[in-house]
């Protein structure tokens, strides 16, 4: 690895600090207690996907089987969040069935909601088959979708139709332009599409955006229509909006990832927020001056 590298990697570790808990399962819920502590729910994910080793997934499920165990003697209400592809995806649907199954079974016995993340568009005819298929099983299931996806509204009506339990984000992932919305004017039209969607049609949502606008807009439908929801937001990130929030007796999720995957998911939440490349920016010139 050249120095370039290296620096690169030590600034962007720099960054990616202030939504990433740490690299272990106890790091995680530190954060998790003071989110908890500061009246926000927590949902915890494991960094890493696209795992093809049994070894790499048997990891992956053993953690998030303890952070389950964990929630209740370290007192704190929690989800965690599983990406398909760490627990088997890559693999084939029937491993990723297998072990999420066991996911499940664990979850539905401590009484903890389970989110499961949405990956690139190549997964999400699977991993909405693999969320109706537990869903019908246990009802404390959520499932993301993406607004950057032109796929999205209709998938969005037959999930709410069987009552899904929906987390609307933009989406982070680099797709094809004859499949997703490419303008970010584009990306937030169909954003506030979905999102009235939700207000109208869905029993219980996450609104999981950082942008203030859309916040705004959530919370003028809420008033129109009353219904269950939460907004979901990175650790560390709109600290100062939070509180603003609670404050109005609305509910906040801090998503908190742990783990030492951490680069491909700061790439992508870098390239999704203008502020942290403006942020890389000003490490970048610091660090040339010391």
């Amino acid at each position: 690895m050249g120095t370039g590298t290296q620096l690169m990697e030590k600034v962007l570790f720099k960054i990616a600090k202030q939504w990433i808990a740490g690299n272990t399962i106890d790091d995680a819920l530190v954060s998790a207690k003071n989110a908890y502590q500061l009246g926000r729910h927590a949902i915890i994910n494991k960094l890493g996907e696209y795992h093809t080793s049994k070894k790499q997934i048997s990891v992956a499920m053993e953690e998030y089987k303890k952070i389950i165990d964990s929630f209740r003697k370290w007192k704190i209400r929690g989800a965690i969040s599983v990406k398909p592809t760490q627990i088997g995806l890559s693999i084939s649907q029937k491993e990723c069935y297998h072990n999420f199954e066991k996911i499940i079974q664990k979850a539905c016995n401590a009484h903890v909601f389970v989110w499961l993340d949405m990956e690139s568009a190549e997964h999400t005819d699977e991993t909405i088959e693999i969320y109706s298929t537990f869903f019908s099983k246990y009802e404390r299931l959520g499932i993301a979708l993406q607004a950057n996806l032109k796929r999205t509204e209709d998938d969005l009506n037959d999930l709410l139709q069987m009552g899904a339990k929906i987390r609307l984000v933009k989406g982070a992932y680099r797709e094809k332009a004859s499949t997703s919305f490419k303008s970010k004017e584009d990306v937030d039209k169909n954003y506030l599409k979905l999102m009235k969607m939700l207000f109208k049609k869905g029993n219980e949502f996450a609104i999981a955006t950082h942008d203030e606008k859309m916040i705004r807009k959530a919370e003028n439908l809420s008033k129109k229509y009353p219904k269950k929801f939460e907004f979901q937001m990175l650790k560390g990130i709109r600290e100062e909006l939070k509180p603003k929030l609670i404050k109005k007796k609305l509910v906040v999720s801090d998503y908190i990832p742990y783990g030492i995957n951490w680069l491909p998911y700061s790439f992508r939440r870098i390239k999704e927020r203008k502020r942290n490349i403006l942020l890389l920016g000003s490490s970048l010139i610091q660090s040339q001056r010391v």
